[in-house]
Order: structure tokens, then C-alpha cells, then sequence
């Protein structure tokens, strides 16, 4: 049986546990999109999860979906980060920069020179999204041509190079939560006839695509891709999501990638999970859907097999100690939410440690 303390190879390296951080979005970049010294003072202070995965991180300026998110698409951007990665290494830990293109999730006023969302399909999200100038409408998008998708593509290849330059030990595609990978994915956004929507074989094209071209620019074994069958956030329509997935895990497994990250979006998604878990032959990171917050009772999924790695959320923004408050089975910290966003939010420093 294996133990969540127990380490695990991913990345060509070896994590000393089995604990992650789930990426979250926090809202602390400075103007420009430049990660601050609180970002680092956060992703330091949990240094001690066997895997660091960072909130999105847009690839382009027109892939920022929310106010005050990170880049990763600018010289100045790279530094900012250099100095992330350089404090959560010195102290221990191993860092995975999550890239995240919002597509048609934004709003123009979040981006610069006139640019509006983009996505597979001129199609709206249903909803509001939160901008510096308060909750706003979905926008319709701009629907992507045949080669401003490839353009996309290069973008985030692009983008996974400046993260090892900055000192990454890899990166996260973020193929879940209604973004513009998802958006391929998925049927009721992506309504396109050509070679990237329709059948399942085109509709998964834009993942495999950007899987396949990160991976040539900085190594299978430093590229994971996060997704969520049948998530239906952001707007998403996936009825029947299961045939999709299969498809999308058999056209990237013979990669070697670091790993498969699934995020289950309710009770019902386990048989997908275990379906996908044996289709794929690598490391299979799980963000568990739990009865009440997800804590040391989960790490039986990793004991039976289900997973190689569990991902935490808010107890680890609670917690940042948190794998030796699961190897204790507590006690914990309770989050509180108002200290989870924007740049003034130091309230996590003052959680009490073990």
C-alpha cells in the first residue's frame, strides 16, 4: 500500500510526498502582470507540498481573463517570477507554473490595445465576470481563425519556455474550469466545421495540439495537463464528456508527459476518473470531489490506488503546513475567505503553524 508521505518521481526528479497545491487563482500581480514579493512569500511559505502547482498564468496579454493575474509573456514578467522560483527552491520545494489562456472568460477592459476574448466559437458565456470596473457581462468573442489557433498554440509553447527560463520545474496546461482549452473540448462552445470542432477527433485537436507543442519545447517530462470531464463552470456544456476524454488520454499518453491532473466536479465524475486513471500511464494527480472539505480521509485515494498525488486547495491556503497536519490527521486552521484575494491579502501569514 502506498503512503501520501511516501515520494513519488515526477519531472524527472523526485518529490518527497505526495501532497500538492492546487492552483488557484489569487490576484496579487502588480500592474503589467508582474508577480510581487507576497506571491513569493505565499508559494514559499508551502514549500513543503511534495508539488507547487501556481494559479493561471495567461500566455498572452488577450489569454488574461480576471484583474491583477499573472504573465508569462514579457522579459519583465520572467524576472518577477525568477525571484518566485528562487525562494520556493532555496526553501525545499518544487514549483510548477500553471498556464492558463481564459479565452472567451474576460472582458476588453481587462485587456490592453482595443483586444476582446477569444475563443473556438463566436459564442458568449452565460454570466457576469468581476473587472476593475466591477461585474460585467460576458462579451461575445472573436472567433479564432485557422492560424490565429496555431498562433495560440505557439503562444503557449512560448510561454512554457519563459517559465523554465524563470526557473520553473515545469508547467501545467489548464485544460479544465470553462478556459479556452476546455472551450475546444467542449461541444456547446465550440461549434467550428473545420479541423478544430465537430466530430471528437477535431474538438480535442486544440489539446492535443498544445500538449504536443509544449512538450517539443521543454520536454514531455516537464508538461501536465489538468482537465475536468463534464465540468460545466464557466458556462461549459459537456453532455456526454466521457468519449472526449478517452479520446484525448490515448492521443497523449505515449507522450511521457509529468502527469494527468483531473479535477472532479461532483460525486458522479469517479467512474470517469478510474476509466481515465487506467488509460493513462503516468503519474495521475486528483483534485478529489469530497463530502465536506477534502483532508486527510482523501489520502485513502492515493492508499487504494486511485491516485498518485492528491491536490489541495482552500485547506492548504489555510494551512500552510499542511502536509504534516495530514500526517497528524490535523488539527486544522479553518479558511477564511477574505484573506484569499487581491494584493492586500496578508491574512494567510497569520494562520498559527503546528
Amino acid at each position: 500500500m502506498t503512503s501520501a508521505f511516501e515520494p513519488v518521481h515526477i519531472a524527472g526528479g523526485l518529490l518527497p510526498n505526495r501532497i500538492a497545491l492546487a492552483p488557484m487563482t489569487r490576484s496579487r500581480a502588480a500592474e503589467g502582470g508582474i508577480a510581487t514579493g507576497l506571491v513569493a512569500e505565499y508559494y514559499t511559505q508551502r514549500a513543503s507540498a511534495g508539488l507547487i502547482i501556481t494559479e493561471g498564468i495567461q500566455p498572452s496579454a488577450v489569454g488574461q481573463g480576471y484583474p491583477f493575474t499573472p504573465g508569462l509573456h514579457s522579459a519583465e514578467q520572467v524576472a518577477a517570477w525568477r525571484e518566485v522560483t528562487g525562494s520556493v527552491h532555496a526553501a525545499g520545494g518544487r514549483i510548477f507554473a500553471q498556464i492558463m489562456h481564459s479565452g472567451r472568460i474576460g472582458h476588453p477592459s481587462l485587456l490592453p490595445d482595443g483586444l476582446i476574448p477569444v475563443a473556438p466559437s463566436a459564442v458568449a458565456a452565460e454570466g457576469q465576470v468581476f473587472t476593475g470596473e466591477g461585474l460585467k457581462e460576458f462579451v461575445t468573442p472573436h472567433e479564432l481563425t485557422g492560424s490565429e489557433v496555431r498562433a495560440t498554440i505557439a503562444d503557449f509553447a512560448e510561454a512554457a519556455r519563459n517559465a523554465v527560463e524563470a526557473g520553473f520545474d515545469g508547467v501545467e496546461l489548464h485544460g479544465a474550469n470553462g478556459y479556452l482549452i476546455h472551450q475546444f473540448l467542449a461541444p456547446g462552445s465550440n461549434q467550428r466545421t473545420d479541423e478544430w470542432g465537430g466530430t471528437t477527433e477535431n474538438r480535442i485537436r486544440f489539446a492535443v495540439e498544445v500538449v504536443k507543442a509544449v512538450a517539443a519545447a521543454i520536454g514531455a517530462e516537464r508538461t501536465g495537463l489538468r482537465i475536468s470531464p463534464g465540468n460545466q463552470y464557466n458556462s461549459i456544456n459537456e453532455p456526454d464528456p466521457q468519449p472526449a476524454y478517452e479520446a484525448l488520454v490515448k492521443e497523449i499518453d505515449g507522450l511521457g508527459l509529468a502527469y494527468l491532473h483531473i479535477l472532479e466536479h461532483g460525486p458522479e465524475a469517479r467512474e470517469t476518473t478510474l476509466a481515465l486513471r487506467k488509460q493513462f500511464s503516468g503519474p495521475l494527480v486528483l483534485n478529489p470531489a469530497t463530502e465536506g472539505p477534502t483532508d486527510h480521509r482523501a489520502l485513502t485515494l492515493i492508499e487504494e490506488g486511485t491516485a498518485d498525488l492528491l491536490a489541495f486547495g482552500a485547506l492548504f491556503l489555510a494551512n500552510p503546513d499542511l502536509p504534516a497536519r495530514l500526517r497528524t490527521e490535523g488539527p486544522y486552521n479553518t479558511p477564511d475567505t477574505s484573506t484569499f484575494f487581491g494584493g492586500d491579502a496578508r491574512g494567510y501569514t497569520d494562520y498559527p503553524a503546528l
